[in-house]
């Protein structure tokens, strides 16, 4: 349930059909909140029409936020969400204010398998309601849903847990784009090679960079709180001249920020790093793949490598806001970059346990090939095994 408030919009969830309500931050992408009390947001972003539905058999939330229409320089255009509260995927405009003084509300209705959008449009001369069928909507939903339980399959015939499981970085990229396999956030790549399931960074400027809580253009982007887990596959060819980084992280929300990571020295050793604390641990080797991972868990950050506790940190971040910021980066974002690969990154919305990062494969050949040959390979066997029935 979304509840407008004075400056703000708040979500609540219920677990007793209805009884009780308690609060839930930041679980829902793209909800407006108002993040400092001197600082005024655009509250046209709010977001509204919040609806549950059964589609692909799937239950999911659909719902509508305002954004800015191309050079407009106010929300005049409607894009159109849906979410499992696991992954996000939202598009359109799918309705954008034709006249500068005509304001719009909507509500989002489906039944029978069909999703229709309701429009009243009012300004000081009257209003006018219209109802328009959303088919090729419901049909980029559906896609986008039947891609995700694909994925899922997938990832799960290698024993990868996929609860909590919001993106994956593999063998997919465009031009300059690391693409998501679930079709949701996408990755910048900065001068590098493309390789099998990954990117090698091999020059000084090379790097990967993955916003994952942002305030676009047109929407506002939310999918992380404060619990999350990203894991990656990492090889690093050749050692450094000085402390290089690896792989960071930058958070913060309306109080606090903080960054984490892990950096790799030219005496062939592993630091971490919190904020402006650097520590020293453990040693790499040149041309050995590694499993490194970040985590967040309320106000606790911790590094891992191959499973092992490198490092932990309290934050300041208090878990009673959203983060606002949210991003990480392979490489070079702000120093110059020694030769890595990175591969096979996976991201959660939750902490993984020591176990659970164990199941979440290096890329040691059990999954190359690619993801998407290997799922035509799964629905081939699944059309041989019908065929065997007749």
């Amino acid at each position: 349930m979304i509840v407008d408030c004075e400056n703000e919009q708040n979500v609540y969830e219920s677990r007793d059909m209805g009884t009780t309500w308690t609060e839930a931050i930041g679980t829902l992408p793209g909800v407006w909140t108002k993040s400092k009390p001197e600082v005024s947001r655009d509250v046209s972003l709010h977001v509204e029409a919040l609806i549950t539905a059964n589609i692909e058999g799937r239950k999911v939330m659909l719902y509508t936020q305002r954004g800015y229409a191309l050079r407009e320089k106010r929300a005049t255009a409607l894009y159109l969400w849906v979410t499992d509260n696991n992954r996000s995927f939202y598009f359109g405009p799918v309705a954008v204010e034709e006249a500068v003084k005509w304001e719009f509300a909507s509500a989002l209705l489906y039944s029978d398998g069909k999703l229709h959008l309701l429009q009243r449009r009012d300004n000081n001369k009257g209003g006018v309601i219209s109802l328009s069928r959303m088919t090729e909507e419901l049909s980029t939903i559906r896609s986008v849903l039947s891609t995700w339980s694909q994925k899922d399959v997938f990832f799960s015939r290698f024993s990868i847990p996929t609860a909590g499981l919001v993106a994956v970085l593999s063998d997919a990229a465009g031009d300059d784009t690391w693409n998501d396999e679930y079709l949701c956030l996408n990755a910048t790549v900065t001068n590098a090679k493309k390789v099998k399931d990954g990117f090698q960074l091999t020059e000084p400027d090379s790097g990967v960079m993955w916003p994952v809580n942002t305030q676009g253009n047109n929407v506002r982007h939310v999918v992380l709180s404060h619990d999350f887990t990203l894991v990656a596959s990492v090889t690093i060819e050749v050692a450094p001249s000085n402390n290089t980084p690896l792989l960071g992280a930058t958070l913060g929300d309306t109080n606090s920020s903080h960054t984490m990571g892990i950096l790799y020295t030219a005496d062939n050793k592993w630091g971490t790093i919190f904020n402006d604390k650097i520590t020293k641990s453990g040693t790499w080797e040149p041309g050995k793949e590694y499993q490194v991972a970040l985590m967040l868990q309320g106000n606790k950050s911790f590094v891992y490598i191959d499973g092992k506790l490198l490092g932990e940190e309290e934050t300041m971040l208090t878990g009673k806001t959203p983060l606002e910021l949210a991003g990480f980066c392979f490489g070079a974002c702000e120093l110059h970059n020694s030769p890595v690969t990175v591969k096979n990154v996976f991201l959660y919305n939750r902490p993984l346990g020591a176990g659970e990062l164990r199941m979440v494969k290096k890329s040691d050949g059990s999954m190359h090939g690619g993801v998407s040959r290997a799922l035509l390979l799964l629905m081939l066997l699944g059309m041989w095994g019908i065929a065997a029935l007749y």
